[in-house]
Order: C-alpha cells, then structure tokens, then sequence
C-alpha cells in the first residue's frame, strides 16, 4: 500500500511522481469486478466480556467457539488492508428495544462479577439502526449505532482519498427467536424500513461518494444486463468511495418493492444469477468452479474463507486457498493479516505481499498486472 502522505496526492499523479509502471496500465481500463480484496465477516464484532464469556462457555460450549472471535476498530481493519466490512443491522424505530438485554440478567443470575457497560453512552435507547451479532447474547460492537459506523468508514475514507473502493456488506436481522421468552423479537425490516436505512446512509455518504446501482445500470434496462456488459465502473474513477451490499437474498424482494431493478435505491441485493437486479452474488461456501464462472460472466462474488472459527482452530488452509483461487473478488474471514488466529499455526487470510487489492486471479484484465493497485 502507499504511504500516508503519498495517499493525499491523486492516484494519477502518485503514479506520475513516482513513475510506476503498473499505474499506467491500471489507467482507467481496470474495472472493480476484475480486483480481489479481503473482506471481514461481522467486522464491528467485540467479542464477548469476561463474565458472558464463561456463562455462555458453560451452557453452549460449541455455539460459544463458533463465536470465539474479536476484530479491531474498523479503521485499524482499514490500515491493515481490509477493504470488505460487514455490518449486522436491527431495526429499532422507537429506540430502546435493545437497550437491557437478557444476557446482563442471566450474568446476574449466575452470579458472576457484573461486565463492563456496553452502552454506556445511552446510544441503544435511541431511535436509529443498531449494529451487533444476536440480540440479548452476542450484543457488543465496536461501534454503535450503524450511523455512527458509516461515520467512521467515512471519516478513515477522507483520510485516505486514493483507496479502492470500500464494499459494506450489510445484514438485516429479524424473525422470530427460537426462545421467545429470553430474546426479544426484532423488529421486521418493511419497505419502509428500507426507505429509513438507505436514509441514514445518503445521510452520511452524499451521492458523490456512493457507487450505487443507478450508476451501473446506465443507459441499460437492467443490472444484469449492464454487468453482464461490463458496466461496472473502472477502479480509478471508484477511488475513496463506498459500495453498499445487501447479505441475505430474502429479504431481497422487500427491497426492490417500487424499485425495479433497483431503481433509486443504495444497496445491491444478494440477487439470483440473470434476474433484473443481479449484480452482487453470494458464495459463501462456493464451490470455486460455480464462483469461476460466475466472476467470468461480470458478477461481483463474495465468498467466506472461514466460518465459526473451524478453520482457525486446526489451520485448516484447503477453503481458504481454493476460495482465494476462486476469483471471488471478495474474500472474507475472521482473521484477517492484523488479526491472525491464536490457536497453533495461526492461521490468516491475506494476499500477496499484504496489499490491500490484487488483480483477480480468474477475470484477468490486460490493464492489469503484478504492479500495486493502491
């Protein structure tokens, strides 16, 4: 990556000072579907305090080690090269509904020393999108609430004004609990609350600053067909911005309600391969020749590396190499190259040289090559 100071010059003319010969190829041939990044899976995750740590440890040993992991504040995630970050959001319109979870109760009940406040700020009694993993159990983040979470990626963004753009997977929670009387029942995300989401983040990112799916499609009818085309926008011209990505496909039709194609709207959905608003595509457990094919057509992937510390725990690296070798341009872990895991052979996903964005292995470009892409 480049350094601090080099990082407030424009990226052309970085490339010009220090005469680069990697940066006149990239020019603004290269697209952002033909790079590959690594990514984090739940990237706001604090972990869980001392004292839950062991009540949950003595009731659910396996749900707790799926659980065992912590990532750093997201701008260290951003200094280290992570260019993926994925935010889990509840919706809380009135404010307070995740304000006293159960999980402090049965700390209590258990008695066990009293954790540290997770909000002692008051944040959760507000009205506004929450960012954590489960409520009443795995409710710590590292930053709260999820407007104030764009706030930080905007603020490391300004800072760094020549990076490749920053992809924010976002998750909406909701649905039943399984034990409906010690969780709270989310509330369920309407067209309505999409409306709100996509308000909090024109709120926070101006249209300037935003790749959405308005600016893919073009002059195509649809997103697939503009993808399909190579519409996607070249890196160059997507420096210091932010792309907005939807996690689950169901919620997906709620979404596009009114919306065709994802007209007017921020967030591109986890869409079904050849529908209208195909653009984004997950993979998270491939397999790699399905994720080939599928970054060969135009799509954007993103695939998961590891998942519930399974990997981490026996350095288990076979998914890992065959997911980086994949193409998927987004590759996301929990142990990404500052945060490697603690078990033996700490195991850690990160390209080569640790950079922060590669040419993508299987949808080459000629307008790339070896040389840094940021």
């Amino acid at each position: 990556m480049i350094s601090s100071k080099s990082a407030l010059l424009p990226f052309s003319l970085f490339c010009v000072l220090n005469a680069l010969p990697a940066c006149a190829q990239h020019g603004d041939q290269l697209r952002i579907n033909q790079i590959q990044v690594i990514g984090t899976h739940n990237s706001y995750h604090a972990g869980f305090a001392p004292s839950a740590a062991k009540l949950w440890q003595e009731k659910n040993p396996h749900a707790f080690n799926g659980l065992d992991y912590q990532h750093q504040p997201l701008a260290q995630q951003f200094d280290s090269g992570v260019r993926q970050i994925e935010l889990d959001v509840f919706a809380d319109s009135k404010g307070g509904r995740y304000a006293h979870p159960s999980g402090t109760a049965m700390v209590a009940a258990a008695q066990l020393p009293p954790d540290p406040d997770f909000d002692s700020d008051g944040v959760m009694a507000k009205p506004g999108f929450k960012v954590m993993h489960m409520q009443d159990v795995d409710y710590r983040s590292t930053c709260q609430p999820f407007i104030a979470c764009l706030e930080q990626v905007r603020q490391w963004s300004h800072a760094h004004p020549n990076h490749i753009p920053i992809f924010i997977l976002v998750e909406t929670k909701e649905g039943k609990p399984r034990r409906p009387a010690q969780v709270i029942e989310p509330e369920p995300f309407t067209s309505s609350t999409f409306d709100a989401l996509d308000a909090e983040i024109r709120f926070v990112f101006p249209p300037n600053e935003i790749i959405t799916p308005d600016d893919v499609r073009g002059h195509y009818d649809t997103l697939n067909e503009a993808v399909l085309a190579g519409n996607w926008p070249t890196l160059e011209s997507a420096r210091g911005k932010v792309i907005f990505l939807m996690d689950q496909r169901p919620v997906g039709p709620t979404y596009l309600a009114g919306h065709p194609s994802l007209r007017g709207r921020v967030l591109f959905t986890n869409a079904t391969p050849g529908e209208p608003d195909a653009a984004f595509i997950e993979r998270n457990d491939g397999p790699e020749p399905d994720i080939a094919d599928l970054v060969r057509k135009g799509y954007l992937v993103r695939t998961r590396t590891d998942a519930d510390t399974n990997e981490a725990r026996t350095n288990s690296t076979a998914r890992r190499d065959a997911m980086m070798s994949s193409g998927a341009q987004i590759l996301s872990t929990d142990y990404p190259v500052n945060e490697p895991a603690r078990w033996p052979g700490h195991y850690v996903v990160a390209l080569p040289g640790d950079a922060a964005a590669r040419c993508n292995p299987v949808h080459a470009s000629a307008a790339c090559d070896a040389g840094p892409l940021e």
